[in-house]
Formats: C-alpha cells, structure tokens, sequence
C-alpha cells in the first residue's frame, strides 16, 4: 500500500475523480435548466377534471394544464387543513394553471388526487393568450363584431375565421405601436429638442433680430409638428377603434361567459385537437417569439429580446474599452517599468483588485461615474436640459464602464501572463537584426502575445455577462422603453438604461408576485443567457485560434 501510494496513483485516481464529478455536476445543472426551461413552451393538452367540495357537495370543475404533481405526507395535508382519508400515509396532489385570472382572482390552484374524478381531454378547448390576465382556458361560444355575435362556435369553419380575425387584430395593434413607439416618440423628441433650443436662447441671453429669427424657426417646426401629430392622432384612432371591434365570446369549464377582445389578444391555439407534428411546430414558434418578443405583465409573459439586445450591446462595449486599457497597461508592468518593490506592489494591487467583490464596483461606479462625471458632463454639455440628468443618471455607457473597471484585472493578468511566454530569444534575435526596442515590442512581441491577451478578453467577457450586483445600481433596470440602439440620431444611445438577462432572472424570479407562472421563464432565461456567454466566449476563442496559427507560422 505505502508502495501504491509512493507510485502517485492515488493522486492520479483523486484528480480524476474530481474532474470527473466537476463535469457531471456542471451537467447535471445545464441540465436541469435546460429541460425546465425548454419544457415551458411545448402546447401541454388541458385537462377537466371534477373536483369534490365537501363542504358544499356540489362537484365543481377544474379546467386547466396539469404542470405537476406531488406527493406529500397525510399529516402535512391535514396540516394545511385539507381533508385526508382514514389510514392515508402518503397524498398525491397536482398543480393544476387554470388561467383565466380576471374570473378565478389566481392562475393556479393545487387539488389533491383523492378529490379529482377521471381527467379528460375534451377537443375544441382554447387555449388563449392574451395581453394581460394571463391565459384563458374555456369553449369558444360566437364570435362578434361591435357587440352583435354574427359567428357561432358550431359554424362551419369558425376556428378558421377566429384565427383570420386574430390575426388581422395582431396586425392591426402592431402598426398602432409602431405609430406610438416610433412615430411619436420620434415627435416627443423632436419637441423635447425645441424646448432645449428654447432654454439655450435664455441661459445664454440671446436677444434681439437673433432671437426673433431663432424663435420662428422653433414655432414654424413646432406647428408642422403639431400638425404631423394630428394626422398620426387620427391614424391611430382609427386603428384603435378597428383592432377593438371584434370580440371572441367564450364559456368557462363551470358556464361562466367571459367576452374577450380581440384587441386583447396574441394567439388563440387548441392544444387537445394538435398533432404531434403540429405541437412541434407550434413549440418552436414559442420559442422564437420569446427570443424575440416584448416582455409583458411585469416580465412574465412574453419575449426576451430588449435583456438579449441589452447584455449583448453592455457586453461589446464594455469589451471595446477594457481591451486596450488592460494591454496597454500590461505591456508598461511587463515591458517598460523598472522591476521593483512599487512595480510588485502595483501588480500585487491589481491582483486584489480582481477578488474585490462586484457590488463595491457598483457602488463605486454609481459615485464616481454617474453622480460625479455624469453630474459635471451635465452642467458643461446639457446645461439646458438640467435639472433633468442626461448622463447624470445611470445608463448604458457607465455600466458598461463599470464592468470595464471590473474586468480590467483579468485582462492585465492575462496580458502579462502572454507577454512572459514570449522567449527571450526572440527579443535578442529582433534586436540583433537592428530593430529597435519599440519596433521589436510592436511588431514581433504583442502579435505573439495576443492569443494571451484574447484569453483574457475571454474571461472578462463570461464574467461581466453574468454579472447583476453592479448592474443594478448603474443602469439597469426592470423594463427599458427603448433600446439603446435604435434609427434615431445619435443611433448609439448611451444615456439610455438597459435591461439585462442576469436582472431579468433576478426580477422574474425573486420580485414577482406569480411564482408559478414565473419558475419556467426563469429557467428559460438562463439557459438563454448560458448560451449567449457560450456563443461569445466560442467566438472570442476563434478568434484566438485562428489568431495563434497565423502568428504561429509567421514565426516559423
């Protein structure tokens, strides 16, 4: 044994092993997210079921997807004051969403197994998705223009005609926002300017023939505006009034009538009546739309894109200002400071650096970057717009800024850690051929050191992408009206607050009031936000290598 243990095949076996159950519980968590998160979009069948009351007697019926079931003790049911059979050791209950929030008050509900008849699956069940109160579970009953029902559910070809009056709604809201979010909004811009123009003739004292032409100019646009404002005011009245003239009368699993809006609508689906191939379809249509969709209800229900577009443009930026400084810095610890105790202490200090937990770098951003630079930027470029803060405020670019200061460490070690790969020979060998000190650092040195120097890019990337703590005090917030890159001059917004994945897992899972209907969405949303850190860090390491073989024959 003491021969055994002499010979390092303990260690060999030890190493192995925690490699391996290093993999298996990496795995096993990507995993996990994964098939929670991928689950949440397949179109589940709904089920009805009656439901004993045994205080009334009278038989009620749940309509709804079953998402679970669990099996729990008889005394902790009976602690929750629920009926438990004589002799019961162990109860099964099922969580049950049954949608329909404006009529139940909750969109979930749990009944024990004990109590529920035989589940069935009836056909011509909706399935509705709506703008607000979540999904609406129930039997399609007519289909009505302002208030008359000229279509009933046994009609010929009514699920047709629901889906063509759905579909011509959808459109119909979606030109009405394209009109409020981008037209509009580009007028209240372009008002907000000529106030701004306004202010800057007082503060800065114009007067006379000056003044009088400056303010001509403003009223004559400001009446163009106001004019182009009425015609997009009675656009959208118009399509207002259009996309709300339709409704869907639809019947509860206990004969409640509910009419439904179609203006209210996204999507209206019959899961029971779906084949497999048509669930498949429909599945990876829900997954695009929420990679691509706005988020609704308090970040519960719809798309993703604003946090995806957020992180990744917080990401390149903050990528574009830690690269040089971080190289630049390592090439002067490295190459051009004088080796002693300050050098140490500088490189010791930045080591240190890079163990300082996220937050005091928030907090330091939010006091230096957006209180102190924000505040003085204000008062020497956007005096007019005071007191309203233009970069006063958290935003994009001291975010990005932050995890910039952030990483910077990473890039630096990484950096110094390439340049010292770099064999002497080769320095001697430049100089010897009469290049010079900087051209031999340049043009032979740094190309060699970069893969190292992309290493560290690598790591700085996967770290800030998945940082929240800092975020949250310098520019991100939970629902951002307006990307930060948009058609609207400057094009770069970096003024504008963000929303960010890892704020969205935060919000959606620790501050919404619907727990239920926010656990898939926030496995949904890491997964996604894994898959992004992997897409970057995949590219940074192709760039790397293809980086490494072109230095790697130049070289040879």
């Amino acid at each position: 044994m003491r021969q055994w243990f002499r010979s390092g095949t303990p260690w060999i076996w030890l190493t192995g092993g925690a490699v391996t159950l290093s993999i298996i519980m990496v795995i096993g968590v990507l995993g996990l997210i994964a098939v929670r998160g991928l689950s949440h979009f397949w179109p589940a069948d709904i089920a009805e079921v009656q439901v004993q009351n045994l205080e009334t007697g009278i038989p009620a019926v749940v309509m709804g997807e079953v998402v679970r079931a669990q099996t729990i003790t008889a005394a902790a049911a009976e602690e929750g004051g629920n009926p438990v059979p004589e002799g019961a050791e162990l109860m099964t209950r099922y969580l049950f969403k049954q949608g329909n929030r404006d009529v139940y008050g909750r969109d979930f509900i749990w009944h024990f197994g004990n109590l529920l008849g035989e589940f069935e699956y009836p056909t011509g069940v909706y399935a509705i998705e709506r703008r607000e109160w979540g999904n609406f579970y129930g039997y399609p009953v007519a289909l009505s223009k302002d208030g008359e029902a000229y279509l009933n559910a046994d009609s010929a070809g009514f699920h047709d005609a629901v889906q063509e009056a759905v579909a011509r709604a959808v459109r119909l809201n979606d030109e009405a926002e394209v009109i409020e979010r981008r037209d509009i909004g580009r007028m209240n811009t372009a008002l907000e300017r000529l106030r701004l123009r306004e202010r800057e003739l007082d503060l800065n004292e114009v007067t006379g023939q000056e003044r009088e032409v400056a303010e001509a100019e403003i009223a004559e646009t400001r009446a163009q505006l106001d004019e182009d404002y009425a015609e997009l005011r009675a656009e959208l009245d118009i399509l207002q009034y259009e996309r709300g003239r339709d409704s869907l009368l639809m019947r509860t699993a206990d004969d409640r009538e509910v009419n439904i809006s179609l203006a209210q609508i996204v999507a209206v689906t019959q899961p029971n009546d779906m084949s497999v191939l048509a669930k498949f379809g429909e599945y990876f249509y829900q997954v695009w739309i929420f990679l691509t969709g706005e988020p609704r209800e308090a970040n519960t229900e719809g798309g993703i894109f604003p946090a995806i577009f957020g992180t990744i443009t917080m990401v390149f930026i903050m990528s574009i200002m830690v690269t040089p400084f971080g190289v630049l810095a390592a090439i002067y610890l490295r190459e051009y400071a004088k080796q002693g105790p300050v050098t140490r202490m500088i490189r010791i200090s930045v080591y240190n650096l890079a163990g300082v937990p996220s937050i005091v770098f928030g907090v330091f951003g939010l006091g230096f970057f957006v209180y102190y630079l924000g505040g003085n930027i204000d008062r020497i470029f956007y005096e007019a717009a005071l007191p309203s803060p233009t970069f006063g405020t958290p935003g994009l670019f001291w975010a990005s800024l932050t995890l910039a200061l952030l990483t910077l460490p990473v890039v630096i070690v990484s950096t110094e850690e390439g340049l010292a790969r770099i064999p002497s020979t080769v320095r001697q060998g430049s100089l010897a051929l009469g290049a010079t000190k900087s051209e031999t650092l340049w043009r032979v040195v740094v190309p060699l050191a970069t893969p190292g120097m992309m290493t560290g890019l690598i790591l700085a990337i996967a770290r800030a992408a998945g940082e929240v703590a800092p975020l949250m005090l310098v520019g991100v917030v939970k629902l951002a009206p307006n990307l930060p890159v948009d058609g609207e001059f400057p094009f770069i917004h970096l003024e504008r607050k963000i929303m960010h994945l890892g704020f969205h897992i935060f919000d959606v899972g620790f501050q919404s009031p619907n727990v239920e209907a926010a656990r898939p969405l926030v496995y949904a949303t890491a997964l996604t936000l894994v898959l992004l850190i992997v897409i970057l860090n995949l590219t940074a390491i192709g760039i790397r290598n293809r980086l490494r073989e072109k230095y790697r024959s130049d070289s040879d």
